[in-house]
């Protein structure tokens, strides 16, 4: 079965990839950083990590929220919620662990 919004939200996170291409490089700079600290690092790189991951799902739940907010239909828009944060799962894993609770 098709997503009922697949086209929409796949146009609307291919534009969220170009606008925010350096946030996305940050987070795998960042990934990095943590995965070759030493054990005194460790901690300070993964909560830099956390924030920039956390600033990426911000803007993506934004961009969300903002495109459900123009639905008449609740029904619709929660469908639309739903079909959003699968396809940020799929797509940009390292944003959905929380975006759902946004």
């Amino acid at each position: 079965m098709r997503a009922r919004f697949g086209e929409v939200i796949g146009r609307q996170l291919d534009l969220f990839e170009r606008e925010h291409a350096g946030l996305i490089a940050e987070c795998d700079a960042a990934e990095r950083a943590y995965d070759a600290a030493d054990r005194t690092e460790a901690e300070e790189r993964y909560a830099e990590y956390l924030d920039l991951v956390e600033s990426g799902t911000e803007l993506l739940a934004g961009l969300r929220d903002n495109f459900a907010s123009t639905m008449d239909e609740e029904a619709a828009a929660e469908e639309y919620e739903a079909e959003f944060n699968l396809a940020v799962l799929t797509r940009l894993p390292r944003f959905a662990l929380e975006i759902g609770e946004i």
